[in-house]
């Protein structure tokens, strides 16, 4: 095989790999001012998606611009989530240089969409391809495929460790070569449990000192994850932004969650806000608890809450997720100041960053790759990709992190 890897190298978004100029495997975005896409042009025969985050389907509608119509496999989940994910980024950036595609455009996604579950193998380029539950989101798979001598395992992203919302990835499906995201490598996270106790511990305290906490949370598992959290521990919470679409979306998918009667009760503890006439303002101005979008503060009605709360020490900004670099949630950690709607907000709220992570850490990505001692592997999705090659191969696995445009064989 041939493996051309369009996007997610050496970085953390716009995920894509291109098997033998036929076979496309995700076509993301990385989100910023403006957004940046894959490099080069593709016509693929086919795609498959892993999962339904920005960084790996914003992008697949462009795919359906030209006059082909390329098949998407995918889950079903992860279908509905990309649908939604191109609703919004149509919302948001529509009509302009920085949205590649239109309704139309959409509308083509649903024409020629093909859905499957986990380990039912499918047709797609000439390839055998079979999706595997990789732990990361409802809907998330490493993605299998098999030319008749070659299987290349496409990791996707993956956890190795249980969470509320979704059960640990296990699956480990024989293959000569891996392409694996990393984007935890170098750091172990601390034991979920925890986690759980030190966040619960920070609103319970905040709300009974007087202040407000805002939880900037990604829509898809984030926010879910965060509910669950906040229902387990008798936290009342709001929950505002397209967090409360996902989470009616996923319960149609029970199949693909960890436990969906639990979900239920969290979906019922929320309070779900709709922003009308000042509601925002008033529970920013009220000692509780809320969890929005954006995870990284780069829109969404955290754009709201944050500006209420920035400035006094007694409220807190719970970050509960990766924060890229550019972002204003990582120039918040770094500086303790973020552009928010356009301003500049030098932040005296109490800033923290609990380590929800829905990826494998670094001793999670060993014990995935430990299964793949004797195979090829490509590092990607990361900001350490040669560091952690290097590592691997001192341990005397055959990896590489090849760069944005780089092909290779398998």
């Amino acid at each position: 095989m041939e493996v051309t890897v369009l996007g997610g190298a050496r970085e953390v978004g716009r995920s894509a790999v291109l098997v033998d100029d036929r076979l496309l495997l995700d076509y993301g975005m990385l989100a910023g001012t403006p957004p940046r896409y894959p490099v080069g042009e593709v016509d693929p025969e086919a795609v498959v998606v892993s999962h339904g985050h920005l960084d790996h389907a914003g992008a697949v509608p462009a795919l359906l611009t030209g006059d082909d119509r390329p098949p998407v496999h995918w889950t079903p989940p992860t279908r509905d989530l990309a649908l939604l994910l191109a609703e919004d980024t149509l919302k948001l950036h529509g009509g302009t240089p920085q949205c590649p595609f239109t309704e139309t455009h959409v509308s083509r996604l649903t024409q020629v969409s093909a859905t499957h579950g986990y380990g039912e193998p499918f047709e797609a380029a000439g390839y055998e391809v079979t999706l595997f539950d990789a732990g990361h989101i409802p809907g998330s798979a490493h993605v299998l495929v098999d030319d008749g001598d070659t299987r290349l395992c496409y990791s996707g992203d993956y956890h190795t460790v249980d969470q509320r919302l979704v059960a640990a990835s296990t699956d480990r499906p024989p293959a000569d070569a891996v392409i694996t995201e990393s984007t935890y490598a170098g750091v172990e996270h601390a034991p979920r449990e925890a986690v759980e106790a030190a966040f619960v511990e920070t609103l319970r305290t905040t709300v009974w000192e007087g202040g407000t906490v805002v939880v900037p949370a990604f829509a898809i598992g984030r926010t879910q994850e965060v509910m669950l959290v906040c229902d387990a521990h008798d936290v009342d919470c709001y929950v505002d932004g397209m967090g409360t679409r996902v989470t009616d979306l996923l319960r149609r998918h029970p199949d693909y969650l960890r436990d969906p009667d639990a979900l239920r009760r969290a979906a019922s503890n929320a309070r779900v806000v709709d922003g009308r006439d000042g509601q925002r303002k008033r529970i920013a101005a009220g000692n509780n608890v809320v969890i929005t979008t954006s995870g990284m503060l780069s829109g969404g009605p955290a754009m709201t809450y944050v500006p209420e709360i920035y400035d006094h020490p007694v409220n807190t900004i719970a970050l509960t997720g990766y924060q890229v670099e550019g972002t204003p949630g990582r120039d918040l950690v770094e500086t303790g100041s973020a552009e928010i709607d356009g301003r500049i907000l030098p932040v005296s709220a109490t800033v923290e960053q609990f380590d929800f992570s829905a990826h494998a850490d670094e001793p999670g990505l060993r014990s995935f790759l430990e299964a793949y001692a004797d195979s090829e592997v490509a590092v990607v999705h990361g900001d350490r990709c040669e560091r952690f090659a290097a590592d691997l191969r001192a341990d005397g696995v055959d990896a590489t992190a090849p760069g944005i445009g780089r092909r290779f064989s398998v």
